[in-house]
């Protein structure tokens, strides 16, 4: 899947650190720029408006760009074992609304639909879009992360207004049609573009789009048509995600605009630090001390690992600063969690900071037997003749 393909970060011309508003801005001016509608017959432009609307599609999604970032192309080749995500049929509602009203009068060119092979359902004439995603955060600890875990919410989320049913006309009345546009939600509009005078079709100021007036508003959702409610949501949680990764529920965001679908919530994860653990992508690293004796003489030890402890036989004459490597002790990935990385161990060797008469003699002991004289030739301990 990746062969010609460019580095998405690249098409954009932005840096793996760039946020939303960055990642809108470079698109919107590459798709001025090779829209088919401003280069009529030109292949090229064609493709590279394509290749700018993908790479738009993935970055601009908190879950796919995060999977992206992990696992570049792969996260979307079914070869690979990818999610086989379809850019055909990706949401492109608030590409139309934040990028092209502006860009094109609201409607002036012919959206994605006019060329083929990239299109959406929503075309630059439809009153309707989908509504605003709902972001929230929560917080779990580095074992849950390793783990997965399943998280439940109280959110304030809108639904229908069970006294209007969703009309927003105060009950026992109805919205009236918009005289303006007829009760189609837009209106026909005369301008100067960029290739002399057009007419373009936007939505009707009257209305909102809706084609519908509400004389007597509802008095409970003050003519919104919705209410907010306190509701529970459980999320599930993946064994593998990592700080900053984020889950995407369907249709749990805003209302849709003009009978459009619902936004989705995305919950952003962050995760606690543990100060036994170090990760970095898939794999675990953490350091283990040693007594001089253990290292020295080996030792049947006990690691701690993020699934409990494991033995581990030391062998004598393990030096300050040998890792080692638990296979399969690391961290799951997020789309085979019977697959895991590893876990590195580095040893370290405490140097004790008192010892009684006893443990001095014998460590002097010690260091004479091995040919040395820690405590001078005579077997006395020298002074620091800095002090």
């Amino acid at each position: 899947m990746a062969e010609n393909k460019r580095d998405y970060y690249e098409v954009l011309g932005i840096p793996k650190t760039a946020d939303e508003a960055a990642i809108k801005h470079a698109y919107r001016i590459l798709a001025k720029k090779y829209h088919p509608d401003a280069n009529p017959g030109d292949k090229d432009a064609e493709a590279k408006f394509k290749e700018a609307s993908e790479a738009y599609a993935v970055l601009i999604d908190p879950d796919k760009r995060a999977k992206y970032d992990q696992y570049g192309f792969a996260a979307f080749d079914p070869a690979a074992g990818g999610s086989g995500f379809d850019f055909n049929s990706a949401d492109f509602s608030d590409i139309f609304g934040d990028i092209f009203g502006d860009l094109f009068g609201g409607g002036g060119f012919g959206g994605f639909g006019g060329f083929g092979g990239f299109g959406g359902s929503r075309n630059a004439y439809s009153t309707s879009s989908q509504g605003a995603n709902v972001r929230v955060r929560t917080r779990i600890s580095f074992k849950e992360a390793i783990t997965g875990v399943e998280k439940e919410l109280e959110l304030n989320l809108k639904e229908p207004c069970p006294d209007c049913k969703g009309s927003g006309a105060k009950p026992g009345t109805t919205p009236a049609t918009c005289s303006q546009c007829g009760g189609s939600g837009h209106v026909t509009v005369t301008q100067r573009t960029l290739f002399g005078m057009g007419q373009t079709m936007r939505v009707c100021p009257s209305c909102s789009g809706s084609g519908k007036i509400i004389k007597e508003k509802c008095q409970k959702c003050g003519g919104n048509g919705y209410v907010s409610r306190r509701q529970k949501v459980k999320v599930q949680i993946p064994a593998g995600i990592d700080d900053g990764q984020s889950i995407r529920i369907r249709g749990k965001g805003e209302p849709g605009i003009n009978g459009g679908p619902y936004g989705d919530l995305l919950v952003e994860v962050a995760v606690s630090e543990d100060p036994r653990f170090i990760r970095q992508e898939t794999d675990i690293y953490s350091t283990v001390e040693l007594s001089f004796a253990q290292a020295a003489l080996g030792d049947t030890i006990r690691i701690p690992t993020v699934y409990g402890e494991v033995e581990y036989e030391l062998k004598a004459g393990t030096q300050p600063g040998t890792r080692i490597r638990l296979r399969g002790k690391g961290v799951p990935y997020l789309r085979q969690e019977n697959v895991r990385g590893d876990h590195y161990v580095t040893f370290t060797v405490k140097v004790p900071e008192r010892m009684n008469k006893e443990q001095k003699e014998a460590l002097m002991a010690y260091d004479a037997a091995m040919g040395g004289h820690a405590g001078g030739p005579d077997g006395k301990k020298k002074k620091n003749r800095f002090l």
